[in-house]
């Protein structure tokens, strides 16, 4: 496949397409001191997104039915445990990715 020019220009277009709504409201807040309610609420949303990404994993549609992907279910036990008590996230994404993996390996 060769890459022509246009090919190209929608590459660097979707780029800064992406990397613009990451960067502007810190370049924007930057040198404001944001009012404390703000930053408590701020403070909420990377827990809100995280649990509904988690929450949407663990379960699939099958026509008008809703049910659990077991794999999921499984791999976000000790991965959920393994958040609670060590409160890092690094090791709680090393511990989903490697249940994961052996659940996969094996199911």
């Amino acid at each position: 496949m060769t890459t022509t020019f246009a090919m190209l220009l929608l590459m660097l277009g979707c780029a800064l397409v992406t990397w613009a709504p990451r960067v502007i409201p810190f370049i924007l807040v930057r040198n404001i001191k944001l009012p404390d309610v703000v930053l408590r609420w701020l403070a909420y949303i990377p827990v809100c997104i995280l649990s509904a990404l988690v929450l949407e994993s663990l379960f699939q549609a099958e026509g008008s039915f809703v049910t659990f992907d077991w794999l999921n279910l499984i791999a976000f036990i000790p991965t959920l445990f393994v958040a609670i008590w060590t409160k890092s996230l690094s090791k709680t994404v090393i511990v989903g990715v490697i249940t994961m993996a052996v659940l996969r390996l094996f199911f």
